[in-house]
């Protein structure tokens, strides 16, 4: 069944072959591939220092100015991902290829926004703050598995003709 506005179907395809030469043609491509392991070594360094403050109480400002960095990446790369799948899809957000991960990116980036209210009105204090970006990264972790199984399906597919 074809795409509307394209010519050729999807067939259980991530991407038509419109939509792939799209994909490889726009500079959005190389900003989300730069980008997301950015947003992950960030990550890394965060979930340390949120988990040192959890266990020993410690390091506080630390850990949250690497959780207010976090978020910022998660919001570039939301922004940066929509113009992405708008050249390459032809809308802002929920492509059908990527519907599923567009939805759980949304619980992430409200957990991450749910942290930066808690912290900037005060009216949760430091461990309710620490939990909250736990559970944040909880779903980033799954998010960022729906993203990394849907890479490896765009290699696995591009080794198949169409």
């Amino acid at each position: 069944m074809p795409q509307q506005g394209q010519n050729s179907p999807r067939l259980n395809r991530l991407y038509t072959e419109e939509e792939r030469a799209r994909r490889d043609a726009t500079v959005w491509t190389l900003v989300q591939g730069i980008l997301a392991p950015l947003q992950f070594l960030v990550f890394l360094v965060s979930l340390v220092l949120v988990l040192r403050y959890v266990w020993t109480g410690e390091g506080y400002v630390a850990a949250t100015v690497s959780i207010v960095i976090k978020t910022g990446f998660l919001y570039a790369i939301m922004v940066t991902g929509s113009i992405w799948e708008k050249v390459v899809f032809g809308r802002w957000l929920f492509a059908p290829a990527f519907f599923w991960e567009d939805v759980f990116s949304f619980v992430v980036i409200a957990l991450h926004t749910a942290y930066i209210w808690a912290l900037s009105t005060g009216s949760v204090g430091p461990d309710g703050q620490m939990a909250i970006a736990l559970a944040a990264y909880v779903a980033y972790v799954v998010n960022a598995g729906q993203f990394l199984w849907k890479l490896r399906a765009a290699r696995l597919e591009s080794e198949v003709p169409a």
